[in-house]
């Protein structure tokens, strides 16, 4: 049975936790016998990675549901719920034959028809509307064999379907009429992956225990995992150092890293983060007035000093990023204008957008918000923004949200003029970088879509095109048109690649080190000895 405590009882149950001597929001804990406790700062909504992305609902939603297909290090597919895949000679079907002794932790056995509802829920649901939109339908001709037809090609479809983006729905628990993103199977998930949810403390911890059904025999090798959400970086760290976390398995905050290695209790590795990509930048509405001006985002893109923050807000400890493809994808470029600093550039765009300045030196006024828990990589940057834009007239107020639902609500329903952002790549311009530049992907409510609103009929063509292309080369070269289009017009400005870390104590094996590292099942994890 799952707990889920909300509200009143949580709050009166936690402190009583306090009063025994226990940590705010983490029942006692035997670190010993197959338990890892692992902390993260991101605050999760809900469990169901079919209808959510980001890391905050991956790490959970990848143990407790199986995906048809897991990666390796250099980004080959490896069998999981699919014991084996084939395409047609036109490349236009798909076929999985699965394993079959899967069994959701219910003791229902996952068939084809869960696979099919699954790849319809992601289709209407997913903010990710480009990662499945070649599926055109999924026949299911037996229980273990499910035939996916494509309108056309699909060059990401195989990475499309690995833990992070593709957990497999239990379709009797789910297809009941509901509004799936409002599900009450999203808060008591039922999966057929290698651990089952036992309990959640909305916004301080949740707890996965071994399923002994799990189809893969022999595992997973841990009892249990007990993941602590601690939105401050510094409460993390203490934690971590004294023993009351085994493990953080991302994080991004270059000083806290420092420290840490100095740790010789500690592994600190940046192994496995390959497929996530993910970039740090500074995003406009480009629907709202003055932002709806492409020289008022230019201007903002020249008086914006990259090298500044990464020399100094970042200690130098991070790649710069001035394209919408991460540095380490081969589709990626540099052959972009990367909006080196000139002030006097920025300012004279200002003047020929009609935007002088007034006698108190101001043109107008902006708001920028951040999200809650990236305290270094983004709330550094929006107080900077502060002074640095008042250089060339723009006042800004720096807002701040409660957490991160309470932002991510602001940003995907356009309340904002400009946000700070991390986004990810998901290892393919299909999947994940496409979603924020496609004209069809302005949907309110749901974050990491076109939250910009951003619209141009070319980059959809584009976009469109190398999404089905075959060719290395010619797929290259769209997406080199496609850049360069995006950073002249400046939905965006990108910053820096995000330096992703796992941080955990000595003697804890089998860390994953593939392209999704900790977004991945940790089924083969355990403690030297046991």
């Amino acid at each position: 049975m799952i707990r889920v405590l909300t509200g009143f009882w949580s709050k009166v149950i936690l402190s009583a936790l306090m009063v025994l001597g226990v940590s705010s929001g983490l029942l006692a804990v035997d670190h010993t016998k197959g338990t890892l406790v692992l902390g993260t700062e991101a605050v999760l909504r809900h469990f169901n990675g079919a209808v959510q992305s980001g890391s905050a609902t991956a790490l959970p939603s990848t143990q407790i549901f199986a995906s048809p297909l897991r990666f390796d290090e250099n980004w080959n597919p490896q069998p999981y719920l699919a014991e084996s895949w084939e395409f047609s000679e036109d490349g236009l079907t798909l076929t999985l034959k699965l394993v079959q002794k899967a069994i959701f932790h219910d003791g229902k056995p996952v068939t084809s028809a869960d696979v099919a509802f699954t790849i319809k829920t992601i289709k209407e649901n997913h903010p990710f509307q480009t990662m499945l939109e070649a599926v055109a339908s999924v026949d299911t001709p037996d229980d273990h064999t499910a035939v996916i037809h494509l309108s056309k090609p699909h060059p990401a479809i195989l990475l499309a379907m690995c833990p992070g983006l593709m957990p497999i729905l239990p379709k009797h628990v789910y297809d009941t009429g509901e509004n799936i993103k409002e599900h009450p199977a999203n808060l008591k998930p039922i999966g057929s992956g290698p651990f089952k949810l036992t309990e959640f403390v909305a916004g301080e911890y949740f707890v996965l225990e071994k399923f002994d059904g799990f189809f893969i025999e022999g595992r997973p090798l841990l009892d249990k995992i007990v993941v602590r959400i601690l939105p401050d970086t510094n409460a993390q760290i203490l934690s971590l150092e004294n023993g009351e976390l085994d493990g953080i398995p991302m994080i991004n905050d270059v000083r806290a890293v420092q420290r840490l290695e100095k740790n010789a209790d500690l592994i600190v590795t940046n192994d496995g983060f390959e497929g996530i990509g993910a970039i740090n930048w500074l995003a406009f509405n480009t629907k709202k007035p003055p932002l709806d001006n492409v020289k008022v985002r230019q201007a903002i893109a020249w008086a914006v000093d990259r090298k500044f923050i990464i020399d100094k807000l970042m200690l130098g400890k991070v790649e710069p990023s001035y394209a919408p493809i991460s540095p380490g994808s081969p589709l990626s470029t540099t052959e972009v204008e990367h909006y080196d600093l000139d002030l006097d550039k920025a300012n004279a765009l200002l003047d020929e957008a009609g935007f002088p300045k007034k006698e108190n030196g101001e043109r107008f006024a902006l708001q920028v918000d951040y999200e809650p828990e990236a305290e270094f990589l983004q709330h550094n940057v929006a107080e900077y923004l502060r002074s640095q834009l008042k250089k060339i007239g723009i006042a800004v107020t720096v807002r701040s949200s409660a957490d991160f639902p309470a932002w991510a609500n602001r940003v995907s329903n356009y309340d904002f003029d400009l946000t700070m952002d991390t986004v990810y790549n998901w290892g393919d311009p299909v999947i994940g970088v496409g979603r924020t530049y496609v004209s069809t992907n302005i949907r309110p409510g749901i974050m990491w879509s076109n939250t910009q609103s951003y619209a141009n009929p070319k980059v959809d063509e584009l976009l469109n095109k190398a999404a089905v292309e075959m060719d290395p080369k010619k797929r290259k070269d769209l997406y080199l048109e496609f850049q360069k289009i995006v950073v002249d017009e400046v939905p965006i400005f990108f910053i820096n690649v995000v330096p992703y870390f796992g941080v955990y104590r000595k003697g804890l094996e089998n860390i994953p080190t593939t392209i999704w590292g900790p977004l991945s099942p940790l089924d083969q994890v355990h403690w030297a000895g046991e």
